[in-house]
This record gives structure tokens, sequence and C-alpha cells, in this order.
């Protein structure tokens, strides 16, 4: 099987994903292949990697457009794929669960992903998190209100957290 590269610009810049089967491997905010593919752990990379034909799209890039259009919903019927540990992918379950417009903190992430008292680990699960944006890490942040880290930088992250409240309070009859 063939997994295929692909490319879309965003208004916060060039976003990349690596999609095999219909599901996302790994993507985040970056032209760079190569730093989209590092995100994989050498053993679960693809063989095959091509780059996908230009102008064709998948469900994946037709819901990144949509979330940027204002559904937010729209990444959450993305399939992904992710392997790793029993606690990473109830981890990466968790951040799946976390709605657009809400935060936790990692001390709050770590009791929703059922371990309260690994707060060091559940901040990696955020860091090891290969699809961005499908499996929203950016949603968790320090106790305190600092935006803590992000792997395609703090400026992306703060720019989601505040796009996501902003269309939910437009939409908010009350906000």
């Amino acid at each position: 099987m063939t997994a295929h590269l692909r490319t879309i610009d965003t208004p916060d810049g060039p976003f990349t994903l690596l999609e095999e089967d219909g599901a996302v491997l790994a993507s985040g905010w970056t032209a760079d292949a190569d730093a989209i593919v590092a995100r994989l752990r050498p053993a679960f990379r693809p063989s095959t990697i091509a780059l996908a034909e230009p102008g064709s799209g998948s469900a994946a890039t037709a819901a990144v457009r949509e979330y940027y259009a204002g559904d937010l919903s729209a990444i959450d019927a993305v399939p992904v794929s992710q392997a790793g540990t029993a606690m990473q992918l109830a981890g990466w379950a968790a951040l799946r669960g976390i709605p657009a417009g809400e935060v936790l903190t990692y001390t709050a992430f770590a009791e929703r992903s059922g371990s309260p008292g690994a707060v060091r680990a559940a901040a990696s699960i955020c860091a090891r998190n290969a699809p961005a944006l499908f499996v929203p890490c950016h949603r968790v942040i320090r106790t305190g209100g600092g935006l803590g880290g992000f792997a395609w930088g703090l400026e992306v992250k703060e720019r989601l957290l505040a796009r996501e409240s902003a269309i939910l309070q437009s939409a908010d009859p009350q906000g």
C-alpha cells in the first residue's frame, strides 16, 4: 500500500497530510514532507510514500478546508491511524473527545485519560501526536492558562484556539 502526501494552503500556512488507506497518519503546518514523516516512529512509517497527484483531494483535505471555513466539527470524523502504547492510544482517543472551543490543562487531560497522576505522560502523549488538528492536542494547555508546547509553533496553537473560540462565540446567540 502506498501512502500519499498532500499539502494545502491554510490561513496558518501550508498544511501537509500523510494519508494511507483513507486514514491520516501524520499532519502539520509545514510544506516539509520529511518533517511530517519524521513525526512517525521509524517502525511505523509506510514503506512507500508518494506525492499525491496535483489537484487531487481527499476527505481529510476537504475536512481541513471546511474546518478553516468555520465548520469546526469537520475534522472529527476523519479517520486517523496511530500506533503506540495502550496509554498513548487512550490519550489520543481522549484528545479526540475534546470539543472545539474547550481547553483542558495537562492535569485535566491526564485525569480524562484515566491516569490522574501522569501529568508528564499526558504532556508526552500530546508531544507525540502525529495527526495534528485531527487529534486536537492544541486544545491542551498549562495550568494557569499558558499555552505549553506545540510541535508546529505556539503562534499556530494560539491562532487555532482563538479561531475556535471566535467561531463558537459568533454562533452563540447569547455570546
